[in-house]
């Protein structure tokens, strides 16, 4: 009893209180305590809630709720204090990354603003993703590759591998847990379904035949495999190459060779994308599991396309293929 005593009296000897307005009905009663028992009444300070998007009071049914649960998603403690302490407060300036050592020196309560602040998640998940891509190098291929690990797409946790995924999907990637969907979907290879997609329809007409049999050649001579061995100076060099057999350059070449060759139309640098799939077999670091088509099974998959019914089917609805390759220069 002789602690809790202590405890309550050093409470009721707080000089300042800060708390949400919520509070507000409370604080007069709480005033005629404090005299009542003869102590100095603390100066009382309210700030505005946190809402939700619909500016409701935020709640469970809103998402996580715990830091325990933000954790688990994959959010940096660095990310969740700068955003918490942007809800309601600025620093007058229009900057919104701050380390929390910058937060300590800049913070003021007269800059703490008075209407109520918005819980944002999309916003929370860029500023996490600035602040994944201010961590040096060796801490962000550390949490990269012990969560691809954790998640059995790899079976290694470190090395040059999980260095080169992590450069390259490092700007796609928000939250740390983004980071098993990006390495599969590199890893992966739905040629079908892009070719059957009429996104690629101006691709596909403009001859995509063409560059199908000059990759098929380059990998059957030993071209291709040994220019990607021969790292991003070797890939440049051969794409050179087959720009000039197939007289093509720019969105003509690097469009085709991005859909045959990693089965997407979109993606990050297409050299560094096709050398990461060529090094994640020779590397080893691939678990079976994780769905890694190899550069030797693309080549394959594409030998079993059947063209005639792919250009068929986008054929059906254009004058001619002659008059598609002008939209693609």
């Amino acid at each position: 009893m002789m602690i809790n005593n202590y405890v309550c009296y050093a409470i009721l000897t707080i000089f300042s209180i800060f708390r949400a307005e919520e509070h507000l009905p409370n604080t007069l009663r709480q005033v005629l305590i404090y005299n009542a028992l003869k102590l100095s009444i603390p100066q009382f300070g309210h700030v505005s809630l946190i809402l939700a998007p619909d500016r409701s009071k935020l709640s469970k049914r809103h998402g996580a709720t715990s830091v325990g649960q933000f954790k688990e998603m994959g959010f940096l403690p660095e990310a969740m204090v700068n955003y918490l302490a942007l809800l309601g407060w600025n620093d007058g300036s229009e900057d919104e990354i701050f380390s929390k050592e910058e937060i300590v020196k800049k913070f003021t309560i007269d800059r703490i603003t008075k209407s109520a602040a918005i819980f944002d998640q999309a916003k929370l998940r860029w500023m996490n993703g600035q602040h994944l891509r201010t961590l040096p190098a060796d801490q962000l291929y550390e949490i990269y590759g012990d969560r691809w690990f954790k998640a059995g797409i790899l079976c290694v946790s470190m090395g040059p591998f999980v260095n080169e995924a992590a450069e390259l999907l490092k700007n796609g990637i928000d939250v740390v847990s983004d980071a098993d969907a990006a390495l599969i979907e590199i890893l992966s290879y739905p040629i079908q379904s892009t070719l059957q997609s009429t996104e690629t329809k101006e691709i596909v007409l403009d001859n995509l035949k063409e560059v199908v049999d000059v990759l098929v050649a380059a990998h059957g001579n030993g071209d291709l495999i040994s220019a990607l061995d021969a790292g991003h100076e070797g890939w440049q060099n051969w794409i050179r190459s087959i720009g000039k057999l197939l007289k093509r350059k720019g969105k003509r070449l690097f469009m085709p060779v991005r859909v045959l060759l990693t089965g997407k139309m979109h993606g990050p640098d297409i050299g560094s994308a096709v050398l990461l799939i060529h090094k994640a077999q020779k590397s080893g670091a691939v678990n079976l599991r994780a769905g890694l088509i190899p550069i030797s099974g693309r080549i394959e998959m594409l030998k079993e396309v059947d063209w005639d019914q792919i250009y068929g089917k986008f054929s059906q609805s254009s004058n001619s293929v002659e008059t598609v390759p002008t939209l693609l220069h």
